[in-house]
C-alpha cells in the first residue's frame, strides 16, 4: 500500500457515523471491548462459586427479588439495600422478575454495559476530530484502561458512570435537548454522583457562552440545571435510616479511617492525601495505564502548534468539553473536600472523568501525529524513501502497541472475582433455615450471604463506617463478637447467642491465636478489645469455644468447623 493510500486509508474524515468507513472502526472498536469482556466472563463462569469483590456488598441482598425471605430483619442487607440508587434497584428487581439471578446478571452487565461505553466514546470523539480511526484509538485505549480497574467489572452502580456520562457528553456535543436530559435523569438513577458532574459542566459552559444570551442558545445549559436541581432534590430531602453521616470530626477519631483502617482515608503525606490517595486523591492510580495514555498530555502542545501539524484545524468545538468537563471534576473534587463526606468521596468525581478526559485526547493526539507523519511521508525530497520506511514503521509499531499492549500484563483484565472454595460450607448453611444467622470472625464469612444465602453478624466486607445510623450498631457487633468468641465464662457466651440470635457459629481452626487476631487489620481496628484479647491468648488462655470446637461441631471443611449454638447453651446448662 503507498503512503498515500496509507494516509486516505487512516486519516480520511466522516462525520456520518452511517458511514461505511465510520461502521468498519466502531465494529472494530466493539469487537476489542467484547474480547476484554469475553475475557473475565471466563473467569465469571470458571466455577460455580464465583463473585466480584464488590458485588458480595451491593448484589447479594437483591437475591431477595428471587425469594423474599432471605435475610430476614438483617442489618447489612437492609443497609446496603438503603443506599443502592432507584434505578439500578429498579434493573436488578426487573431481571429478577424474569427469573434471572442477581449474582449472574451482575456478570452479564459488564459486556453490555462496555458495548455501550464503546459507541458513545467512539461517536463522541468523531464529534471532536470527524476521523473513525480517533474514535477508534480512543476507544481502545479507554476499553483497556477501564479493565485494568475494577470498576465496570464490578457491575455495581459506578460501572453505570461511564455509559451515562459518555452518553451525556455525547447529546450535549450535538445540542441534543431531550437525550441529554435523559442522560441526566438515568445518572441520578444509577450514580447520582454523576448528575453533580453533568450540573457543573453545564454551569461552566453557560458561563462560557454568556448567560444573558437569547434563551433559545442556552436553552440546554438551563433545561439541564433545572433537571439536575429536580433529580437531586429527592436526596437533599430524604432522611435515611442509617444518618447521619459521618463527619470529619468523627472520622479523625475512628481507626476505620486511618492508616490501614478498613476505609483508609486520613494520612499525613499531603501528597497521597490530595494527590494521590484511593479515596482522598485527585488523581487515580492507573490513569495512565496503558503508557500509551501518556501521549494525551500533548494534545494542547499540538493545538498550539497547529501550523505544524494540519489536522488541528478539524477539530470541532466539542473539544472545548475536555478542558471544561476537567474544570467541573476539579471543582466538584474541590467541594467534596470542603463538605467532606456529605458529597462522598473526593476522588470520585476526578478518577472517572480523569480517565475519560485522557483517553480522548489520546485517541485525537495520536491522530494529529500520525497525519503530520504520513504528509511528511509523501514531500518530495531526496530521502523520500526513508521518509516513508520510517512512516511505515511508525505506523506498524503504533499498532502493534495499541491493540497488543494488554498482552504484556498476565492479569489482565483486573476482575477482583472471589472464587468460594467451600462448596461444602455452602451446600450445608443453604439446608439450614432462611431465618438463621451466622457468628464468625473467619474471612470466609465475607462469601457466606453471596454463595449460602444466609445471615452473617459481621465481616470485613461489611464494615463500611461512613453511615453511623449503621456502623455504630455494626460496630458494637464486632466488639461483642470478639468478646464472646474468645471469653472463657458461660454466660457471657450465652448472653451473645441470645441477644443476638445466633444459631451458627463458623469457626477458623487457627481462630484462636494472638496471630489470627494480628493478621486481619479490621479486627485490630476495635480496640481496645482486640489487644486485651490479644493479651489474654499469650498467656495462655483457652476460649471455651475452643474447648467446644470439636464436641460442638455440626459440619467440618478444610480449616472450617460450624458450630451449632444450641449445643454451646446445653453445655452451659451442664
Amino acid at each position: 500500500m503507498a503512503i498515500a493510500q496509507l494516509h486516505q486509508f487512516f486519516i480520511k474524515p466522516t462525520t456520518k457515523l452511517s458511514h461505511p468507513r465510520a461502521i468498519f472502526w466502531l465494529s472494530l472498536s466493539l469487537t476489542f471491548a467484547a474480547i476484554y469482556a469475553i475475557l473475565a466472563l471466563q473467569k465469571a463462569f470458571s466455577s460455580e462459586y464465583v463473585v466480584q469483590d464488590d458485588a458480595r456488598q451491593h448484589v447479594f441482598w437483591m437475591l431477595r427479588f428471587l425469594d423474599s425471605e432471605l435475610f430476614p430483619h438483617d442489618l447489612i442487607a437492609d443497609y446496603f439495600q438503603s443506599v443502592a440508587p432507584a434505578g439500578y434497584t429498579l434493573l436488578y428487581r426487573l431481571a429478577a422478575e424474569l427469573g434471572i439471578n442477581p449474582l449472574w446478571l451482575n456478570k452479564i452487565l459488564p459486556l453490555i454495559l462496555g458495548l455501550i461505553t464503546t459507541s458513545y466514546c467512539f461517536a463522541l470523539c468523531l464529534e471532536m476530530l470527524p476521523i473513525p480511526m480517533t474514535g477508534f484509538i480512543a476507544s481502545l485505549l479507554f476499553n483497556q484502561t477501564i479493565w485494568y480497574k475494577d470498576d465496570l467489572i464490578s457491575g455495581t452502580p459506578r460501572a453505570f458512570i461511564y455509559p451515562l456520562l459518555f452518553a451525556f457528553l455525547y447529546y450535549l456535543a450535538r445540542n441534543s435537548l431531550l437525550p441529554c436530559l435523559v442522560a441526566i435523569a438515568l445518572l441520578d438513577l444509577f450514580y447520582p454522583q454523576g448528575v453533580f458532574l453533568a450540573a457543573g459542566l453545564l454551569f461552566l459552559r453557560l458561563l462560557k457562552s454568556g448567560w444573558r444570551r437569547n434563551w433559545r442558545e442556552n436553552k440546554i445549559y438551563w433545561w439541564g440545571l433545572v433537571v439536575a436541581f429536580l433529580v437531586m432534590l429527592p436526596y437533599a430531602l430524604a432522611s435515611s435510616d442509617f444518618a447521619p453521616v459521618v463527619t470529619v470530626a468523627q472520622a479523625k477519631q475512628m481507626p476505620e479511617f486511618l492508616d490501614d483502617g478498613r476505609s483508609e482515608f486520613f494520612h499525613d503525606n499531603a501528597w497521597y492525601f490530595y494527590i494521590s490517595g484511593g479515596r482522598s486523591g485527585m488523581f487515580p492510580r492507573s490513569l495512565f495505564t496503558p503508557v500509551t495514555l501518556l501521549v494525551g498530555l500533548f494534545l494542547p502542545v499540538l493545538v498550539k502548534f497547529s501550523a505544524k501539524f494540519p489536522l488541528v484545524k478539524q477539530l470541532k468545538s466539542p473539544i472545548l468539553l475536555l478542558p471544561q468537563l476537567l474544570l467541573a471534576s476539579v471543582g466538584m473534587f474541590i467541594l467534596a473536600h470542603i463538605f467532606l463526606f456529605k458529597l462522598h468521596l473526593p476522588g470520585r468525581y476526578t478518577g472517572y472523568t480523569f480517565r475519560i478526559i485522557i483517553a480522548l485526547a489520546t485517541g485525537i493526539a495520536l491522530t494529529i501525529i500520525l497525519d503530520r507523519i504520513l504528509l511528511w511521508a509523501q514531500t518530495k525530497a531526496k530521502n523520500s524513501q526513508l521518509r516513508i520506511a520510517i512512516a511505515f514503521i511508525f505506523t506498524f509499531f503504533l499498532g502493534i502497541s495499541l491493540i497488543f499492549y494488554t498482552n504484556t500484563s498476565n492479569d489482565f483484565p483486573i476482575t477482583k472475582y472471589k472464587t468460594g472454595e467451600f462448596p461444602g460450607l455452602y451446600t450445608y448453611l443453604q439446608q439450614q433455615p432462611k431465618d438463621i444467622l451466622i457468628a464468625s470472625l473467619a474471612n470466609e464469612a465475607d462469601n457466606i450471604p453471596s454463595f449460602a444465602q444466609r445471615s452473617i453478624l459481621v465481616s470485613r466486607e461489611y464494615a463500611i463506617p461512613y453511615h453511623l445510623g449503621y456502623y455504630n450498631q455494626y460496630r458494637q457487633r464486632v466488639i461483642d463478637l470478639i468478646k464472646a468468641h474468645y471469653s472463657t465464662n458461660w454466660d457471657e457466651i450465652a448472653a451473645f447467642i441470645e441477644k443476638y440470635n445466633i444459631d451458627f457459629w463458623v469457626i477458623d481452626d487457627s481462630a484462636f491465636t494472638a496471630e489470627f487476631l494480628r493478621d486481619r487489620n479490621w479486627i485490630e481496628q476495635y480496640k481496645p478489645i482486640t489487644q486485651q484479647t490479644i493479651n489474654r491468648l499469650q498467656k495462655g488462655e483457652t476460649p471455651l469455644l475452643a474447648k467446644l470446637q470439636s464436641s460442638c461441631a455440626v459440619f467440618t471443611e478444610d480449616n472450617l468447623t460450624v458450630i451449632d449454638s444450641k449445643c454451646i447453651l446445653k453445655y452451659r446448662q451442664n
